[in-house]
């Protein structure tokens, strides 16, 4: 990307070429700053909703254990709570703007020591579940593709119901049938790959099911289109014809779709560690939430804003680079 980037007058480089190099530059520059508004946002969101939540911010200092009056002051001054509202989210996000988050006020650690050493069972869970929502849509999309009225109908009937049900109580049912009666998958709290299994179906169908709908879509239209006819007439089998033809076709909206997936999986993670009692950023920021530890929400909610912007960057760029309808105007369809 780099050298993409900024080898815009090598030798040997056409004009042309030139040209979409500094459209390219233009666009991730744009997206860049609107990115900085973004995360601007997030952070001001998070900030005020745990000032307008009850209970004050000295009782987590304090452990909320009693004190005299003196000693509470004390601390009061001592992280500035007594300061005007305004005077605090300045100081806050001066200190954010320096990479400065402080110490969590309920782990007495430093703050990207606590999310650390949670991040990694996080990370596993959302690389398992982009793994199964790209296999399982590309699959589901592939079988669903025909013609029949009744096929598309089956799919289209399954993929809704599934996308209707909600995150916890599909994790409750897969551990009520496959942990705690027929005893295939460890139960809660369980590490390594088979404790992995459960939360990732759980966290991945709703996914699965809306990008196998897209991706369905696209290869019905692309089974219209003049190549497909020619390809069967050399005699290349159904999915063969699918799976290497038709396929790339209908992955750039599917492309858009799992870049915001991935995204907000940070956020949909949450739930899911709760139900099966995972170690996460998910229960982390849940307990800093209850607890009012502002640092620790605070850097978990930029992260995820960070991790998603940079992921729809990233996706924009590729979309730019693969689709040559979205270089007029410098933005994806």
């Amino acid at each position: 990307m780099a050298g993409l980037l900024t080898e815009a007058s090598a030798p040997g480089t056409t004009a042309r070429e030139r040209t979409r190099r500094s459209r390219l530059l233009r666009l991730v520059l744009a997206r860049a700053a609107g990115s900085v508004a973004v995360l601007w946002g997030a952070v001001t969101v998070a900030f005020l909703l745990i000032q307008l939540m009850p209970g004050s911010t000295v009782d987590v200092l304090l452990a909320r254990s009693s004190v005299t009056p003196r000693v509470r002051a004390e601390i009061t001054a001592q992280y500035h709570l007594d300061d005007p509202l305004f005077t605090q989210y300045l100081s806050y996000l001066g200190r954010i703007a320096r990479g400065d988050f402080g110490d969590s006020y309920v782990l007495r650690q430093p703050v990207w020591d606590a999310v650390g050493a949670q991040l990694p069972d996080t990370l596993a869970l959302i690389a398992a579940t982009l793994l199964v929502t790209a296999a399982g849509s590309v699959v589901l999309a592939v079988l669903g593709a025909n013609r029949r009225r009744w096929v598309q109908s089956l799919f289209a009937g399954v993929e809704s119901l599934v996308v209707a049900l909600p995150p916890f109580w599909l994790g409750l049912l897969l551990l009520t049938v496959f942990s705690f009666t027929l005893h295939w998958f460890p139960t809660v709290g369980a590490s390594g790959l088979g404790g992995l299994v459960l939360p990732t179906l759980a966290l991945a169908a709703a996914p699965t099911a809306v990008v196998a709908q897209v991706l369905r879509e696209g290869l019905l239209r692309a089974l219209d289109e003049p190549f497909v006819t020619t390809a069967r007439a050399r005699g290349i089998g159904e999915l063969a014809l699918r799976v290497r033809h038709v396929l790339r076709h209908a992955l750039l909206p599917a492309t858009t779709l799992m870049g915001w997936i991935a995204g907000s999986l940070i956020g949909g993670s949450v739930i899911i560690e709760i139900v099966f009692s995972r170690q996460g950023v998910g229960r982390l920021v849940l307990s800093a939430v209850q607890d009012k530890d502002m640092p620790v929400v605070i850097a978990v909610v930029l992260l995820a804003a960070t991790v998603f912007v940079v992921v729809n960057i990233v996706v924009d760029v590729l979309q730019w680079l693969i689709d040559p309808r979205t270089r007029g105007t410098g933005r994806p369809a």
